[in-house]
Formats: structure tokens, C-alpha cells, sequence
């Protein structure tokens, strides 16, 4: 495992410089620092959304590996398909020695994954593939205009529950994907951030080393889709998890683990007052939302720590 910085930038970039994601794209720094750890024996599919788009532009390509552009909603059918063949190839003696053993990792935004392809990562998932899907999450369907996803919080404005005389925004609260995962049984789920590298990339390795399939929900905060100065994005990433909106956990053959306990819980308000998202929900009238939110966060972090406490 990649111990320190150093040693991880030390690894082969198979992530190119000159894609076209957008001047501040956390999402990008997510696909470096996943590819870093998996290296080049690695099969990537991308779901269409933000991180295909800006990669492989025709005729260009941003990956230094293989890549497999799916639909929208299939992208862990597609993968799941290749590394049935994979593991055929290899039961006939039909691959070299020296490609024994690939990686193969399925991405998806939170609209592929949550909502549209959520039936065929719950079939990759049951089947049992060795794989590992990874759900780049930014609370949207950030490609196609900033609709709502089942991954939006309640109180952020978008395109398709915008803010108005008659509503505030978005009015459910966020699907819990992550706990989606766990219910399949599968070996390893885990939650993390671009922010803490050295997290994302053990759980990475853990994911990689399962037998059988594996899912990592990492939260990628969007300049375009959250409306933030796009030299914060990262440091809105750090905020989530201090404040309990993305808490760093994993969950190991059924078994959770919090990773980062933060000592002294941030409030939502000053994370929230630096996205336009939630611009609205500071005027006279919606405090209630805010309040809302922020008891929604208290609960779903105590049901965690619950989760954790049950098992010792």
C-alpha cells in the first residue's frame, strides 16, 4: 500500500493532463488518485456523465489504460461482462502470464448510479463480479444541466427543483446508496474523499484485494453544479466530513468501521453559506430547512456510530 504522498505520486499517471474538466473539477483529482493506486493492469468503464465527457472527447482519450465508454445506465453490466470473459480467458490458458491479473473498476456520477443504473450495479453487485464500481458523487445530474438526483440533499436548489415563492429547492432527503450496498453482502463498501488521499487510497487496495465485488462512494464537490469559488472544492470536501454530511466510513464482510471520529462537530451553516445551491435558504422564512438539514445529519451520523457500537 501507498504509505506516504511521496511514494503514491511515485506511481505511473494514467490520468493525462489536457482533458476538459472544468477549472476547479474535483472529480478529476478523484480518477488520478484511484488510478494511481489500481495502476495500469486496470479495465476502466465509464459511465456517459462529467468524467467520460471530459476524458474522451473523440478522438482523444485523457486514460493511459483501457477504457470502455457505456450508456448511461449499464456501466456495471458492461464491466461485469468483461471480467466474465477475463476470468473465461484465463480458465482456457488463453492469456499471457504477465496478464494474470487486471483490475476492473466501474465509474459512475450519483444520476448513473443512484438512480438510472442503479439496477445493473444491484445485479453486478449480487452476481458476485470481482470488480470494483466507484460512485462519483456531486448531489446531481451535474452533465445534463444540474437536475436532481436521488443523491441531492434537501434544500439545494437545481434545475429541476429550483427555489421559488413555492418551494425551497429539492424536498426529500439524500437515498443512503452506501447502506444500499452493504444490504447486497457484499465483502467491502466504503465512503471517502478526494480531500483525504491517503484514506482514498487504502481503501482502494482494500477494494482491489476482495474476492468478489466491491463499492467506494466519494463525494466530489462541483464548482458548476454547487456554485462555489472553484479554488475551494477541496476544502469543501474536508468541511463534509467534519461537519458529518460525508462521514469516512467502511464496511468489511458486513462489519462497519467509522475511519475519522471528528472530535468537535462542525455546523452545516458555514459549509452551506459557501455553495450557491443554498444561497436561498438564508433569506427570512427557511430557516426551518436549514434546521431540517441539520438534524437529518445528526441523526444519520448517530445511526452509524450505533452501527459501529452493535458489533463490539
Amino acid at each position: 500500500m501507498a504509505k506516504n504522498l511521496k511514494s503514491l505520486t511515485a506511481h505511473p499517471e494514467l490520468l493525462s493532463g489536457g482533458h476538459r474538466a472544468c477549472a476547479g473539477c474535483t472529480g478529476s483529482n478523484i480518477l488520478r488518485q484511484i488510478m494511481l493506486t489500481a495502476g495500469a493492469d486496470t479495465v476502466v468503464g465509464g459511465a456517459t456523465g462529467c468524467m467520460e465527457v471530459v476524458t474522451t472527447i473523440f478522438p482523444y482519450t485523457a486514460w493511459r489504460t483501457s477504457f470502455i465508454h457505456s450508456a448511461f445506465e449499464n456501466c456495471a453490466a458492461t464491466v461485469s461482462g468483461v471480467e466474465t470473459a477475463f476470468r473465461s480467458l484465463k480458465k482456457h490458458g488463453e492469456l499471457p502470464v504477465e496478464r494474470d491479473n487486471i483490475n476492473f473498476i466501474a465509474f459512475g456520477g450519483d444520476g448513473g448510479t443512484y438512480d438510472i443504473g442503479l439496477q445493473s450495479l444491484s445485479g453486478a453487485m449480487e452476481r458476485g463480479h470481482n470488480m470494483l464500481y466507484v460512485c462519483y458523487d456531486n448531489n446531481a445530474y451535474m452533465n445534463t444541466g444540474i437536475q436532481r438526483s436521488s443523491a441531492t440533499p434537501p434544500g439545494a436548489y437545481t434545475s429541476t427543483a429550483p427555489a421559488g415563492s413555492d418551494s425551497y429547492g429539492k424536498t426529500q432527503n439524500r437515498k443512503d446508496l452506501t447502506k444500499i450496498m452493504v444490504a447486497h453482502n457484499i465483502p467491502y463498501v466504503a465512503q471517502t474523499t478526494p480531500y483525504h488521499w491517503k484514506d482514498l487510497a487504502m481503501k482502494v487496495e482494500k477494494a482491489l484485494a476482495v474476492k468478489g465485488p466491491a463499492f467506494l462512494n466519494i463525494l466530489m464537490p462541483c464548482t458548476v453544479g454547487w456554485h462555489f469559488d472553484p479554488a475551494i472544492g477541496i476544502d469543501l470536501a474536508r468541511e463534509a466530513v467534519e461537519n458529518n454530511y460525508w462521514p469516512l466510513f467502511e464496511v468489511e464482510n458486513g462489519v462497519y468501521k467509522i475511519n475519522k471520529k471528528p472530535k468537535d462537530r462542525a455546523p452545516l451553516e458555514p459549509w452551506m453559506k459557501k455553495q450557491g445551491r443554498f444561497k436561498h435558504l438564508f433569506k427570512p422564512g427557511n430557516e426551518h430547512v436549514i434546521e431540517r438539514l441539520q438534524t437529518w445529519v445528526d441523526e444519520e451520523y448517530e445511526k452509524l456510530v450505533k452501527l459501529e457500537a452493535d458489533q463490539v
